[in-house]
């Protein structure tokens, strides 16, 4: 059963050295780790804004936009009260829907 163990352990100074290139290679990643966390705070915007409505284009009274979607024949604007206004390239309403 003796002769499967290894007489003698590794020597010392490899030991020390894999010690070394373990902790160089666990702070390199943790470095590298907060380098990506903090770029993705500084390059991600909290909130994208929301685009200008043509000046052509006028809301009803008291109704404030949640969502703008530009098309080629149309402008759709979402209200905070959940109704989609369908406007003509002219700036006239052309259709309204109420979402349930």
């Amino acid at each position: 059963m003796s002769d499967m163990l290894p007489s003698d352990p590794a020597p010392l100074p490899e030991i020390r050295f894999l010690k070394i290139l373990v902790s160089l290679l666990t702070a390199t990643m943790i470095a590298g780790l907060v380098a990506i966390v903090t770029l993705l705070v500084i390059r991600l915007p909290g909130q994208a804004p929301m685009p200008e409505l043509p000046p052509t284009i006028s809301l009803p009274e008291g109704a404030s936009v949640e969502a703008i979607t530009f098309a080629r024949e149309f402008t759709l604007v979402v209200t905070e009260a959940g109704v989609v206004l369908v406007y003509r390239p002219d700036g006239t309403l052309a259709q309204e829907l109420a979402l349930e």
